[in-house]
């Protein structure tokens, strides 16, 4: 079997959102809604941990504000999330989080080598469309077979849900596919779905286990900008290129 398609994580993967975009835009949000409620960096570390927004709201009240009422906290919190997402994407609109190192490049070139792409993750459509289109284009959704996100599954990763639901709609075999993860709950739910997984970390996951991965790196690289190979086998290339995904698909696949 060939390869042929790629499907990517976003939150990490693509693009380094969690600090300079999501905890931005929770803390802002905390902030107009005059909650004095504020999130650090370290504690969201922590709630990363927790998949999609709202629960991670509920797991910091349980946690780390258990005295906090509200008649109608599942509004509340429903609330708080609607105007967390509309301030992060107008983060996302004036520029504030730019693609990862290595990933625009990668996917000019699964483009000219007919590869299809995807995507799978647990964020809302609204935030993959205010990331992609800031810093691809307006155009850029097209390069995207199918965008599968976490409002379309009841299941958010580590289940597998998404990238199942994105493999049926694209009508494709999972052993002609490979995933792109930043994460634990990323991998495994990459996993479940029978994907095999290369691995990007970055600042909240370099600690993560990575069991099954292909091979994790610090970044895709470019040719002037070196990855770091974290684990797996060292070969010729120093960037993530379709001949290096070609040379791991034959191994792994």
């Amino acid at each position: 079997m060939a390869l042929e398609a790629l499907i990517f994580d976003v939150d990490g993967t693509i693009a380094n959102t969690e600090r300079d975009g999501h905890l931005k835009a929770f803390n802002l949000a905390f902030k107009e809604l005059d909650l004095d409620w504020h999130w650090s960096n370290k504690i969201y570390h922590e709630l990363l941990n927790v998949t999609g927004g709202k629960l991670r709201i509920k797991y910091y009240l349980t946690k780390y504000n258990t005295t906090f009422e509200h008649q109608y906290l599942d509004n509340f919190i429903d609330s708080i999330h609607q105007l967390k997402t509309k301030i992060y994407v107008r983060l996302m609109g004036q520029g504030a989080v730019p693609l990862r190192i290595g990933v625009k490049r990668l996917f000019n070139e699964a483009r000219k080598a007919n590869l299809r792409l995807a995507i799978a993750t647990t964020t809302t459509s609204i935030n993959v469309d205010a990331l992609i289109t800031s810093t691809l284009g307006s155009d850029s959704l097209d390069w995207f077979e199918i965008i599968g996100s976490g409002n379309i599954v009841s299941k958010l990763k580590p289940a597998g849900d998404i990238y199942t639901y994105v493999l049926k709609q694209m009508r494709l075999d999972p052993a002609k596919c490979l995933a792109f993860e930043d994460s634990h709950n990323g991998i495994i739910s990459a996993t479940e779905a029978g994907l095999k997984t290369l691995i990007t970390t970055n600042e909240y996951t370099k600690s993560h286990r990575f069991d099954g991965a292909m091979v994790v790196l610090n970044h895709l690289g470019e040719s002037n900008v070196p990855f770091q190979l974290i684990k797996g086998d060292k070969t010729n290339a120093t960037y993530v290129s379709i001949d290096y995904l070609k040379e791991l698909y034959a191994k792994y696949c």
